[in-house]
């Protein structure tokens, strides 16, 4: 058993349980305690003033025991400009594999191997970790600023990192990687985060469209089902921006309220009117996102730190989504080139209940030329998950 921490006065999280999550802080008295303690240029945004280069290398050949020649050839060897591989403003062509490496290199030959199983199985689609590198947004945006003065974060703004996992009910996911980690200021709204969260339940068609396959509704779900919250440490913040919204923590409050359950008094509050700067909350502990009626992600906040030169300092980059789980798409069962737009149950074409389609396919096989339905079967709209990736 982890030993307990006393909770600290001053507002500094002590760790409640070691490598498990910190005690309940305020973010806001966390950064103004920060700010208040640390010297300025330790989160200052201007570069700090560097040695000249012979003060470099001197205070180098002294640390080292090296003389002036020595220090002069490893300086030249070096140098920045000797470990580039292109020229400066040409792009590095990442699908290309030169072929007088693979004899030298066993990463080359390996990655070539699953290049070529890629071209000949097209019916998998996926990338390999040099690839997937590719694609982290977190790469893209280092030290990024606007052109507009006025959308560049402040000096001393916090940044969160947030995990958000699978859906509980993901059961084949529930212990993979995060489905998404994203990086958000402190002063942005809790609306911010709800919206630049990506879950497969949002864009659901409901419906079964067999009869009238070109009348599925272009609407989805999120444009139907508006209402979400999030829970932290005892407060329900909804999302009430729109005149249907309906506020989903009520039951729950209701319902522990009922027959003296003995749960604490728990808290509303909006979540268009608060900032993360205003929020209680727990480093590594798991807090609560619901939207679509009962589609349940936990969500655990990792960091909390204030912002560096290093960072992105765009802030309408901001949430911005650092990495993302790469998911399998699910391809046509008869193609098996395209993504599956369409699955069919008690299909008596089809080899498997449920069984997937691309629309091209689907159609071929479900209809006539004049669009009348061949047979009987049944026909949901599909939603891929890979199309996310």
């Amino acid at each position: 058993m982890a030993q307990v921490v006393a909770e600290s006065d001053c507002g500094i999280p002590a760790y409640e349980y070691q490598d498990i999550n910190s005690t309940v802080f305020h973010v806001g008295t966390l950064a103004k305690l920060w700010k208040e303690r640390l010297p300025a240029d330790v989160y200052s945004f201007e570069e700090p003033a560097e040695d000249s280069s012979a003060q470099h290398d001197a205070v180098f050949g002294a640390e080292m025991a090296l003389n002036c020649e020595t220090v002069e050839e490893i300086s030249t060897l070096c140098r920045l400009d000797t470990l580039k591989c292109y020229p400066e403003g040409e792009s590095p062509d990442v699908e290309t594999i030169p072929m007088d490496a693979l004899d030298s290199l066993s990463s080359l030959r390996i990655r070539k191997t699953k290049q070529d199983y890629r071209e000949q199985t097209i019916s998998k689609d996926y990338l390999g970790r040099h690839e997937n590198y590719v694609h982290e947004l977190e790469s893209h945006a280092l030290g990024k600023k606007s052109t507009n003065p006025e959308d560049n974060i402040e000096e001393g703004e916090l940044v969160l990192t947030v995990n958000i996992l699978y859906p509980a009910i993901f059961q084949v996911r529930k212990r993979v990687k995060p489905h998404q980690t994203v990086m958000i200021l402190g002063s942005q709204k809790l609306t911010q985060l709800r919206d630049a969260i990506c879950c497969q339940s949002d864009y659901q068609i409901t419906g079964e469209f067999s009869n009238t396959p070109d009348l599925a509704p272009e609407h989805i779900s999120k444009d139907h089902f508006k209402s979400a919250f999030f829970y932290f440490d005892g407060v329900f913040y909804s999302d009430m921006r729109f005149p249907e919204c309906r506020d989903l923590s009520k039951t729950i409050i209701d319902w522990t309220k009922s027959n003296e359950r003995g749960y604490e008094k728990f808290q509303t509050a909006r979540m268009e009117n608060t900032t993360f700067c205003n929020l209680k909350i727990k480093v590594g502990y798991p807090y609560l996102y619901c939207h679509q009626g009962d589609c349940e992600h936990v969500v655990i906040f990792t960091d909390i730190r204030l912002a560096h030169r290093d960072d992105c300092r765009d802030k309408t980059m901001y949430p911005l989504l650092m990495r993302k789980h790469w998911v399998l798409s699910r391809k046509c069962f008869v193609c098996k080139m395209y993504i599956a737009r369409w699955v069919t149950n008690q299909d008596s074409f089809a080899p498997a209940d449920p069984c997937f389609f691309c629309d091209t396919c689907f159609r071929m096989l479900h209809y006539d030329k004049q669009g009348n339905k061949l047979g009987e079967f049944l026909a949901f709209p599909y939603v891929d998950l890979g199309t996310f990736n």
